[in-house]
């Protein structure tokens, strides 16, 4: 008696996987055959509306994840489709849909996100997606890395690439190479005292020879870039006062218009055009 009933209720569950599968197998296909559909003719056959997932959720009758893994595979392919012209219109309500399914499904943030970044060149919705893998998975440090990475080196945007960074940082199991990514962000974004004092501090606390190297060549050029800054200011008002450039950097300390000529943070002199009036380190930071 109690063996028949679990194989009643055994044999329910395999027809309604079953059934679901078929019925993501029907939209893949009628999503395939209305991609073939000429633009001018249906406006909008590019996609197929599919409701949220908190609708989703309850029409799936317990089975989510293998709903977010069916409408994950279908993107893969509708996405990696060039003839569908506006294929990123809903990209960022296709991914909501399968975060919503499964929270806890990482692949689908960095793609989505990447989808985003690097084909439909759209950063609200690359930051969109990853904000959300963060939210549903505060342990994971990948999603704010990738948002700071794509701040930092896509956009340019050195004070959003910082929040990120530090947001990235503080996630047990983090790698230590994002601190010195912020660092790297809070100089570009053109805070030279707190750079210096981030850099400076990771140089103090660096557990190894190599750290300690990229913390002293990132020091090396904070320092030049604040002394040629002056030395150049300088030289530009010593132009105003004579109408000419300096012979020598000297000449600038001999007017008052500097208090003394800085070098280099290894005690080497800057080097200087007097034709230009232009400085320069003698050698590259990352080549010392």
């Amino acid at each position: 008696m109690i063996t028949t009933s679990k194989a009643k209720r055994g044999s329910a569950t395999a027809l309604l996987v079953l059934f679901l599968a078929a019925s993501m197998a029907a939209i893949i296909v009628l999503k395939a055959a209305t991609d073939r559909v000429v633009r001018t003719k249906v406006a909008g056959s590019s996609i197929i509306y599919i409701p949220s997932g908190k609708f989703l959720k309850y029409a799936t009758f317990g089975y989510r994840d293998l709903a977010a893994d069916l409408i994950y595979l279908w993107a893969i392919q509708y996405y990696g489709t060039p003839t569908i012209d506006d294929r990123f219109t809903h990209l960022d309500h296709i991914f909501a849909i399968i975060n919503e399914l499964d929270p806890r499904y990482q692949d689908p943030y960095e793609v989505g996100a990447m989808i985003a970044i690097q084909e439909a060149r759209d950063a609200p919705t690359a930051f969109a997606i990853l904000d959300r893998g963060a939210a549903n998975n505060p342990d994971q440090w990948i999603y704010p890395f990738d948002a700071g990475h794509i701040a930092l080196m896509t956009l340019k945007d050195y004070p959003l690439a910082e929040k990120y960074f530090e947001q990235c940082m503080k996630i047990p199991g983090a790698p230590d190479f994002v601190e010195r990514l912020r660092a790297n962000a809070i100089f570009k974004k053109g805070d030279l005292k707190t750079s210096w004092d981030t850099w400076l501090d990771i140089y103090n606390r660096a557990a190894d020879e190599r750290t300690k190297k990229i913390a002293s060549n990132h020091l090396y050029n904070i320092k030049a870039t604040i002394d040629r800054s002056a030395i150049e200011e300088a030289v530009v008002r010593f132009r105003e006062r004579f109408g000419h450039f300096p012979a020598d950097l000297d000449a600038l300390a001999r007017t008052g218009l500097i208090r003394e000529v800085p070098k280099d943070l290894d005690g080497k002199d800057y080097l200087y055009d007097p034709a230009t009036g232009s400085v320069k380190t003698a050698i590259s930071p990352w080549k010392r």
